[in-house]
């Protein structure tokens, strides 16, 4: 696959580092060839840490692979950023869509990429940003 940006999800976080997860060889398969640059939030980060903490060594694994850097954490909590996702949210409640998934929409919209490693694909065939543009789901259509 050719080098572009990716936003990375809760659950590809997830399943990539607890070898014991449905989803782990699926992840593991789909994101290796991958060449670009990943960016999640910093709200993501929080809910996987929540997730792999009865994991062992899974938060350690997490922030290993946060500390060597391929993936890019943004900052999601200025406060008119924030005032976005409350409105995401909002706009989305029949979804449902959480507040880490609208802050990666709201990522998507700022960095101009479709593609999101995600295992959420009700949800993020759902969403919309910049408009009407769709998600592409990485892990699920390749």
């Amino acid at each position: 696959m050719k080098p572009g940006f990716y936003l990375v999800d809760t659950g590809a976080l997830v399943a990539l580092l607890d070898r014991n997860d449905p989803a782990h060889a699926q992840v593991r398969e789909a994101w290796l060839p991958l060449s670009g640059r990943f960016h999640t939030t910093g709200a993501v980060v929080t809910e996987a840490m929540h997730f792999l903490r009865s994991v062992a060594g899974g938060a350690g694994a997490l922030a290993g692979l946060l500390a060597k850097g391929p993936i890019h954490i943004e900052d999601i909590f200025a406060p008119l950023r924030l005032e976005a996702v409350v409105a995401l949210m909002a706009r989305y409640a029949d979804a449902p869509m959480d507040f880490a998934d609208a802050t990666l929409v709201l990522l998507a919209e700022r960095l101009g990429t479709p593609h999101i490693l995600t295992l959420d694909e009700r949800g993020f065939r759902t969403f919309r940003f910049a408009g009407r543009r769709h998600f592409h789901l990485v892990l699920q259509d390749g």
